[in-house]
């Protein structure tokens, strides 16, 4: 009996709709439009996504932080998702600080006017870098640069340096042109394009794979690097370069060089912000520290007009 009145007062305290009770309807192909207030004096950072959002984020995030406190900058670290799409941005005027590779650099200068005025110095103490060939060290049939010929090869992006035009002009000056290959493939998706080179290589997807050097550090703790042997190396070319897009502010450009250049590593704070970075100080930098990889992009025949 005492279950017949908890129904009871179920059906008291939570009525439905009624016998002759018609039903709400919900349109939902009607949309509304909300418009977001954006926040004045925003100065926008992007670091060109060769790696996965949440590396880019946790290498610059702590970076940004000293440069919004050194600056008193707005400064906001942005991520879009593929090599074009920021080039894009840095020519709609939705990113004014983009760091990037000299590929991305030289092209986005040459399209849209920005202008270097920085770039970094690596771990090892070079304020150049190279590109890696790689393949699985159980591959017997790839032990120098030669056997690369008609294999399958995964490069990261058309514009990425150590992972494509480095390695392009490499494989040129050991004889072996792009029609050598029985397919070159570039790694899909937004974003951690480098780790993907790595894990098809790994996974046996393609017989090698072309990297910035420094990469396969990044991806030690997912897979056993052991399995990946380097076939070659690139010569080294100019490290990555923060540039300023057309027409920003001189004076927001000079408090960014300025705050940046002052990063010391025997600086305890400053270290812990480096270091995670994965570069050891900043250095002052012009458009014409670029021209070596002008000349790359022309010798291998690579428009800086796409």
């Amino acid at each position: 009996m005492k279950y017949g009145w908890v129904l009871l007062l179920c059906f008291l305290l939570f009525p439905g709709c009624g016998e002759n009770e018609s039903a709400t309807k919900v349109d939902l192909s009607k949309k509304e439009q909300v418009a977001l207030k954006e926040e004045a004096d925003v100065v926008t950072y992007a670091y060109l996504p060769q790696y996965s959002h949440t590396v880019s984020h946790t290498r610059h995030h702590a970076l940004i932080q000293y440069l919004r406190k050194v600056t008193s900058l707005n400064i906001k670290q942005i991520f879009p998702d593929t090599f074009d799409e920021h080039m894009k941005m840095v020519g709609q005027k939705k990113i004014d600080i983009s760091f990037s590779n000299p590929v991305v650099y030289v092209k986005i200068a040459h399209q849209y006017g920005a202008e270097a005025f920085a770039r970094i110095v690596e771990m090892d103490g070079k304020d150049s870098f190279r590109g890696q060939i790689i393949c699985r060290t159980d591959n017997s049939f790839i032990q120098t640069i030669s056997d690369c010929r008609h294999k399958r090869w995964i490069a990261v992006d058309s514009t990425s340096a150590g992972g494509y035009l480095f390695p392009l002009g490499h494989f040129m000056d050991h004889g072996i042109t792009k029609l050598d290959f029985k397919e070159i493939a570039f790694a899909p998706g937004p974003g951690g394009k480098q780790e993907k080179v790595v894990l098809s290589v790994y996974a046996g997807k393609y017989d090698i794979g072309t990297i910035r050097e420094g990469t396969l550090e990044v991806v030690s703790g997912r897979i056993n690097v052991n399995k990946i042997k380097i076939v070659s190396m690139t010569d080294p070319y100019p490290g990555w370069v923060y540039a300023a897009r057309k027409n920003l502010d001189k004076k927001i450009v000079e408090k960014l060089k300025q705050a940046l250049g002052k990063l010391d590593f025997n600086i305890k704070s400053h270290r812990e912000i480096l270091e995670a970075a994965d570069f050891i100080k900043v250095i002052s930098s012009s458009d014409s520290d670029f021209d070596s990889v002008r000349q790359l992009a022309a010798r291998v025949d690579i428009s800086l007009d796409e």
